[in-house]
């Protein structure tokens, strides 16, 4: 099991912004923009986790030379029954510098957008808050 997955299915949120590269960029399955940067990435992946009901990974996929990887997930959010993937691309310390999610269908994902919409301000603060501890 890759160690992100198990960050992700014991809810270690910790665990989970330790493996992002400070320089890591995160493509919203729900957003036009990326978001770069350790804080903002961290703050919506527990933001997701405080969205997403009854999240599992269903599949792991790696690419031979260790610095691709796929989990692909299942989860509810707000009645909606989605799947996902996450996709992570790993620098030369191992770290995730590369995190896109893509989920489906239609439904699933606009709940999702909304879902999040609703936690912004919060990740908002978080991050700002990371950001600031971190100078």
């Amino acid at each position: 099991m890759h160690p992100f997955r198990k960050a992700v299915e014991d809810r270690d949120t910790v665990a989970i912004e330790a493996l992002l590269a400070d320089k890591v960029v995160f493509t919203s399955p729900v957003a036009f923009t990326p978001y770069a940067g350790k804080p903002i990435t961290a703050a919506i992946l527990r933001g997701v986790l405080r969205v997403f009901e009854d999240f599992r990974y269903i599949r792991e996929i790696a690419d031979p030379g260790g610095r691709d990887h796929a989990l692909v997930f299942e989860a509810t959010v707000a009645g909606k029954r989605l799947t996902g993937c996450d996709f992570l691309h790993f620098d030369a310390d191992g770290k995730i510098d590369e995190f896109m999610v893509m989920v489906r269908p239609l439904s699933a994902a606009t709940a999702l957008a909304e879902a999040m919409s609703d936690q912004f301000e919060r990740i908002q603060n978080e991050a700002i808050a990371a950001s600031s501890s971190a100078q």
